[in-house]
């Protein structure tokens, strides 16, 4: 009986720190959605929804659909990707936009960039990394 038992035990344990785990499933990126509804632009970048941005990047992206005004004279610069972590594209195809950060005395490291494409990709190091937003 014992023999019987501890298997099946070990067997539930090992399934249960599988599913604890935190890994994606295959074909789902670290923002959690199936791969079948990423932007061919967003594959193989970390996501995040608009939804699961910080208030003010929200606000921010409202601005841009509505063509400012912009709190910050370097509001829509074009962005250099000197990093080169965005896909490369000519020289202003990508422009950026400060996400304001409570308590900071200057711009903080908050950016949203969008490309030509549609594409938008926000960062909260100050272009360290980034993550594609979804709408």
């Amino acid at each position: 009986m014992l023999q019987r038992f501890v298997p099946r035990v070990l067997v539930c344990l090992l399934a249960l720190l599988v599913g604890c785990s935190g890994t994606p499933a295959p074909g789902t990126p670290s923002g959690g959605t199936p791969s079948a509804g990423i932007p061919s632009w967003a594959r193989g970048t970390a996501v995040v929804r608009v939804a699961d941005l910080p208030a003010e990047a929200r606000e921010t992206l409202d601005l841009i659909d509505r063509g400012g005004p912009f709190p910050y004279a370097k509001d829509g610069a074009v962005f250099g990707n000197f990093e080169g972590l965005l896909p490369k594209h000519r020289r202003g195809w990508y422009h950026e936009y400060t996400v304001p950060t409570p308590g900071s005395r200057d711009r903080g490291a908050r950016r949203i960039v969008t490309g030509e494409g549609g594409e938008i990709y926000y960062t909260d190091d100050h272009y360290e990394s980034f993550r594609a937003v979804l709408r």
